[in-house]
C-alpha cells in the first residue's frame, strides 16, 4: 500500500532521495532495467499478498497489521536512521505525523479486511491501481477536465471491470471462501465490520469489492495529502520510517488487550517468522523502495503502465496456482489440509474485470491527447474547409460524466425518434425489472427467464438509442461526413440479431416438433399479455419508421444551403464546386431496425398466447413448436428487406428511388450550354436524409463556371441529390490532359453512349 508520494525528488540528503527537482531524464536503453525490476517487485508483491492471505487465517488482522508495521519500521528506521540525519521535526510536525499514522492505519484495516471478504486475487485487482490511474477516473466522473474521449473510455471500462466482480462472480465459490476466519465475535472490530457489511444486504465478498473501491480512493486522497508532508520533514522514506514507527506505539496497547481477551489460533508462533518476513519485505518494503526510485527514473505514467500490468497477470496466474503443488515452494506458510483447490478461484467475470482493469489501467494513465481532430467550423473564401481544433478539444475534454449525461438527454428528449427510444426504453425496462421482482418473489423460472429475455431486448433499444443520439454529433476533421451513416451500422446490426434469433427460434421448433415437451402454463397467459401490451405501445409508437420495403420517415441529420467554386492552384484550368442542399426524406434503418425488434417480440407474445390456449383446452403441445416455427419464418422475411436495403447503402449502391431522377438529370445537364461533356458521376445514399454525389464536368474556355456550377447544382439537387461536389475542368486544361492521356479520348465517346441509353420501367439501362 505504501506508494512513492513524489517528496524524494524534492528531498534533500536527509531523505534518502537525490535532489534533483523533477524525473531524470534516463536513455530509453538504460529503462529497460529499471522496467524489469519494476516488474519483478509486482510480481513479488502478489506473492506477498497471496501469503497475507493464508496469515489471516490464523493470525488477527490487527495483530498482522501490527506485525507488518513493527517489522517495516525496524527496518527503515535501521537503515534510514531518522532521529540522526535531516532537520529537528517540530513538535507540529510530530502532530502532523500521528495523524498521517492513524490514516495510514485504519487505510491498512480496511484493505486486509477486503483481503480476508473477497481473497488475494480480487483484492490485488481492486486495490493496486495507480494513483495516477484513480485520479483520471474521478476527474471523468466529477470534474471538467476529464480529458477526452479515450479517458472517458477508460472510465468507462474501469466501472465494468468492477460491475463484473459485483454481478458475474461465482456466489458459490466465493461464499466458501468467505468462511469468516476470525469469526464474528473475536473482538468488537470484527464485528462492527461483519455487521456493517451485512447492513448492505450483499454477500461478504460484495462486500469486500465495495470495502476494497473504497479503501483505493481513501489510499490515493492519503497518498495526495501526504507529498507536501513529506518535503517537510525531509523526504518520503522519513516519513515513512516515522509513520510506521507512531503506528506501531499505536497499535501495541491494542494488541496487548487482544492478546488477553481472545483465543488465539496459532499454533506456534515461530512457524510464522518466515511468511511475515516475506510479507514485510515482498509487501511493504520492496514495492515501497522500488517505486521510489521508478518514479524518479521515469515519468509516472510509464510506472503505472509497466506496474499495472505484471500485477494483474500475476494475481490471475497465481489465483490459478497458488493452490497446486508446483507452488509449494512459493508458500512459506504450508498447505491447510482442509484448503480445497477452489478457493482462489477463477471466475468469468474476474477473467473478464481483469481484462477491462488491464484496458483502464492502460488508457488513464496514459498522457492526455487533446484538440486532434478538430471540428468543421466553414470553409474559406477559397473554398477549404476549416477545422477548430481547440474547440474539438474542450467538447471532448470539458465535460464531466453526470454533465454529460445530463446533456445527452436533453438531445435525446429534443428529436422525436430518440424521444420515442428512450420512452419505450423505460417502459420496456419498467416491466424488466417488475418481472424479475415477481419472478424471484414467487420463484418462478419463467417469469425469471423472460425478464431477462426483455432485458436482451433492451440492448437493442439502447444501441438504436445511442446510434440516434450519435447521429446528430457534429463533423470532424476526422469524420468529415458527420456520424449520419451510424444509422445505417445500427439498422444493418439490429437486422443481424434478428436473424440469429429467428435461425435458433426456427432450429429449436423443428426440434420440438418431432418430440412435442410437455409445458407447465401456469404462468405463461399473464407473462404474455403483459408482453403483448407494453409490444403493442411500441408498434404504435414505431409504426412510422416501417414503410415496407423503405422507411420514409425525416432522418435527423441535417445540412445548410451553400455553395462554393473556386480556381486550383490560382489558375484557369479547372474548378471545384460544393453544394449542400437541404435535407430528403429517405430510407432510416435505425428505426426500422427498433420496430422489427418491437415486432418480433409482440410477435413472440402472441404465439405464447395462441400456443397456451391451445394446450389449456386441447392439450396440443405442437402448438408450441409451431406457433414458434410460424413466427420465426415471420421475422426472417421481415428482417430480408431492411438488411438488404442497408448493404445497398453500406456499398454505395445509387438510391433506387432516384434513378430515373438522376438520368433525367443527366441528360439535362448535358445540355447545358458551354459544357462540353461529363464524367464519372457518382451518387450514393450517405445516410437517412442525405444523398451524396460527385461529377467532372468540362466547358469550354470563355464560360463563367460559377454559372455552369450553378446550374448543374440545381439540376442535381432537383433530383435528390443534397450533398454535391463538382469537379470544373476547362477546355484548355481538358485538350492538355487528353494529350497527355489517351483515357481522356474516351470521354466524348462516353457522354454521346450516355445520349443513347434509353430507361426502362424495371430501372435498367439499355443501348
Amino acid at each position: 500500500m505504501e506508494d512513492r508520494y513524489g517528496g524524494d525528488v524534492l528531498a534533500g540528503p536527509g531523505g534518502g532521495g537525490g535532489g534533483g527537482l523533477g524525473p531524470v531524464d534516463v536513455p530509453s536503453a538504460r529503462l529497460t532495467k529499471y522496467i524489469v525490476l519494476l516488474c519483478f517487485t509486482k510480481c513479488l508483491k502478489a506473492v506477498g499478498l497471496f501469503e497475507s492471505y493464508d496469515l489471516l487465517k490464523v493470525v488477527h488482522i490487527v495483530q498482522f497489521i501490527f506485525i507488518l508495521k513493527l517489522g517495516t519500521a525496524f527496518f527503515m528506521v535501521l537503515f534510514q536512521k531518522p532521529f540522526s540525519s535531516g532537520k529537528t521535526i517540530t513538535k507540529h510536525q510530530w502532530i502532523t505525523i500521528f495523524k498521517h499514522a492513524v490514516a495510514g492505519c485504519i487505510i491498512s484495516l480496511l484493505w486486509f479486511f477486503g483481503l480476508t471478504l473477497c481473497g488475494p486475487l480480487r483484492t490485488l485487482l481492486l486495490f493496486e491501481h495507480s494513483e495516477i490511474v484513480v485520479i483520471s477516473l474521478l476527474s471523468v466522473l466529477f470534474t471538467s477536465s476529464g480529458g477526452g474521449p479515450a479517458k472517458t473510455r477508460g472510465a468507462a471500462f474501469f466501472i465494468i471491470a468492477v460491475i463484473c466482480l459485483l454481478l458475474f462472480d461465482n456466489d458459490d465459490l466465493m461464499a466458501k471462501m468467505a468462511e469468516h476466519p476470525e469469526g464474528h465475535h473475536d473482538s468488537a472490530l470484527t464485528h462492527m465490520l461483519y455487521t456493517a457489511i451485512a447492513f448492505l444486504g450483499v454477500a461478504d465478498h460484495k462486500g469486500g469489492v465495495l470495502l476494497l473501491v473504497l479503501a483505493l480512493c481513501c489510499k490515493v486522497g492519503f497518498h495526495t495529502a501526504s507529498r507536501k508532508l513529506s518535503i517537510d520533514v525531509g523526504g518520503a522514506k522519513r516519513l515513512q520510517a516515522l509513520s510506521h514507527l507512531v503506528s506501531v506505539l499505536l497499535l501495541c496497547p491494542w494488541v496487548i488487550v487482544l492478546s488477553m481477551t481472545t483465543e488465539s489460533k496459532v499454533e506456534s508462533w515461530f512457524s510464522l517468522i518466515m511468511p511475515f518476513t516475506m510479507v514485510i519485505f515482498f509487501v511493504m518494503i520492496l514495492d515501497f523502495y522500488v517505486d521510489s526510485i521508478c518514479s524518479v527514473k521515469m515519468e509516472v505514467s510509464k510506472c503505472a503502465r509497466y506496474g499495472s500490468l505484471p500485477i494483474f497477470i500475476s494475481a490471475l496466474l497465481f489465483g490459478n496456482f497458488w493452490t497446486h503443488p508446483i507452488t509449494d515452494q512459493l508458500r512459506a506458510m504450508s498447505r491447510a489440509a482442509h484448503q480445497g483447490s477452489t478457493e482462489h478461484v477463477l471466475s468469468g467475470g474476474v477473467v473478464v474485470s481483469a481484462v477491462f482493469f488491464i484496458l483502464s489501467a492502460n488508457i488513464l494513465s496514459s498522457p492526455s491527447k487533446r484538440g486532434q481532430k478538430g471540428t468543421l467550423i466553414g470553409y474559406s473564401p477559397e473554398g477549404a474547409p476549416l477545422y477548430n481544433f481547440m474547440g474539438d478539444a474542450f467538447q471532448h475534454s470539458s465535460q464531466s460524466v453526470p454533465r454529460f449525461i445530463k446533456e445527452s438527454l436533453k438531445q435525446i428528449l429534443e428529436e422525436s425518434d430518440s424521444r420515442q427510444i428512450f420512452y419505450f426504453l423505460c417502459l420496456n425496462l419498467l416491466f424488466t425489472f417488475v418481472e424479475l421482482f415477481y419472478g424471484v418473489l414467487t420463484n418462478s423460472l419463467g417469469l425469471i427467464s423472460d425478464g431477462f429475455h426483455m432485458l436482451f431486448d433492451c440492448s437493442a433499444l439502447v444501441m438504436g438509442l445511442f446510434a440516434a443520439l450519435m447521429s446528430r454529433w457534429k463533423a470532424t476533421r476526422i469524420f468529415s461526413y458527420g456520424y449520419g451513416r451510424i444509422e445505417i451500422l445500427s439498422g444493418f446490426i439490429n437486422g443481424l440479431f434478428l436473424i440469429v434469433i429467428a435461425f435458433f427460434v426456427f432450429m429449436e421448433s423443428v426440434a420440438r416438433l418431432i418430440d412435442p415437451p410437455e409445458l407447465d402454463t401456469n404462468m405463461l397467459t399473464p407473462v404474455s399479455v403483459g408482453g403483448l401490451i407494453v409490444n403493442l405501445i411500441g408498434i404504435c409508437a414505431f409504426s412510422h419508421a416501417h414503410n415496407h420495403t423503405h422507411g420514409s420517415s425525416q432522418g435527423s441529420c441535417h445540412s445548410s444551403d451553400h455553395s462554393h467554386s473556386h480556381h486550383m492552384h490560382g489558375h484557369s484550368d479547372h474548378g471545384h464546386g460544393h453544394s449542400h442542399g437541404s435535407p430528403g426524406s429517405g430510407m432510416n434503418a435505425n428505426m426500422r431496425g427498433v420496430f422489427l425488434h418491437v415486432l418480433a417480440d409482440t410477435l413472440g407474445s402472441i404465439g405464447v398466447i395462441v400456443s397456451t390456449v391451445l394446450i389449456e383446452q386441447f392439450g396440443w403441445f405442437i402448438a408450441d413448436p409451431l406457433c414458434s416455427l410460424f413466427i420465426a419464418v415471420l421475422i426472417f422475411l421481415s428482417v430480408v428487406p431492411l438488411i438488404k436495403d442497408a448493404c445497398q447503402v453500406l456499398l454505395l449502391r445509387l438510391p433506387p428511388e432516384y434513378e430515373k431522377e438522376l438520368h433525367i438529370a443527366l441528360e439535362k445537364i448535358q445540355k447545358i450550354e458551354g459544357l462540353i461533356s461529363y464524367r464519372d458521376p457518382h451518387f450514393w445514399r450517405h445516410s437517412a436524409s442525405i444523398v451524396a454525389g460527385t461529377i467532372h464536368i468540362q466547358v469550354t474556355s470563355d464560360v463563367l463556371e460559377q454559372r455552369i456550377v450553378q446550374q448543374v447544382t440545381g439540376i442535381l439537387k432537383d433530383a435528390g441529390v443534397n450533398n454535391l461536389t463538382i469537379q470544373v475542368e476547362k477546355e484548355a486544361y481538358f485538350q492538355h490532359m487528353s494529350g497527355l492521356s489517351t483515357g481522356f479520348h474516351d470521354v466524348l465517346a462516353m457522354t454521346k453512349q450516355m445520349e443513347s441509353m434509353k430507361y426502362c420501367k424495371d430501372g435498367t439501362y439499355i443501348m
